[in-house]
C-alpha cells in the first residue's frame, strides 16, 4: 500500500507543457526533483485527444513539497488568483529567484510574477509578514508606499521605510 507523504498537493494544469515545467521548476529550486512521469495510452484518446506515449501527467517536488503537473488540454490557463510564495532570507535569494523565475515572463507589481509558463509567483523577504504586523501609523504608511512603489522587492529600502529613514 502506497503512504501518503502529503494531504494536501497543487496539480497545475497545462496544455502541453507538463513536462517542460517541471523540468524549469526542479531547475530553480534546489532540494528538488522529477519523481515520475505518465504517459497517456490509447484508452480514452477520443476524450482526452492526446497521442499515446505523451507526457499526461508529472509528479515532481520542491523542497518536500509534492506538486503535480498535468497536460489536460488547452481549456484552462493560470491566473493570479492563485499564486505560490517563496520567501527569501536575504537580497540574494531575492534576486536570485525573481531573476529566475521572471525569465521569459512578466514582472509584476510588490514582489509579483508571472512565469514563462503563466503561473504566479510571489517572491517576498521573509520578514515582510513580520515588519508590516507590527507597523502602524506612520510607518505603516511609510512601509506600504515602499511596497507599492516595487517590483521586486529590495529589503533594505523596505528596512529604511520602516525604520523612517530616507
Amino acid at each position: 500500500m502506497a503512504t501518503i507523504k502529503q494531504k494536501i498537493s497543487p496539480c497545475l494544469w497545462f496544455d502541453t507543457q507538463a513536462e517542460d515545467a517541471a523540468k524549469f521548476y526542479t531547475s530553480v529550486f534546489k532540494n528538488s526533483a522529477i519523481k515520475q512521469i505518465s504517459r497517456y495510452g490509447k484508452a480514452g484518446q477520443d476524450v482526452h485527444g492526446k497521442e499515446p506515449g505523451s507526457v499526461m501527467v508529472v509528479a515532481f517536488e520542491i523542497e518536500g513539497q509534492t506538486f503535480t503537473a498535468l497536460n489536460g488540454g488547452p481549456h484552462f490557463k493560470f491566473n493570479e488568483a492563485v499564486s505560490f510564495q517563496v520567501m527569501c532570507e536575504s537580497q540574494d535569494e531575492i534576486d536570485y529567484f525573481w531573476s529566475e523565475l521572471s525569465a521569459g515572463g512578466h514582472e509584476g507589481q510588490c514582489g509579483w510574477l508571472k512565469d514563462k509558463f503563466g503561473l504566479s509567483w510571489q517572491v517576498v523577504p521573509s520578514e515582510l509578514p513580520q515588519m508590516l504586523t507590527g507597523a502602524e501609523g506612520a510607518s505603516l504608511d511609510r512601509m506600504m508606499a515602499a511596497i507599492m512603489a516595487m517590483k521586486k522587492f529590495d529589503l533594505e529600502t523596505l528596512r529604511r521605510a520602516r525604520a523612517g529613514q530616507a
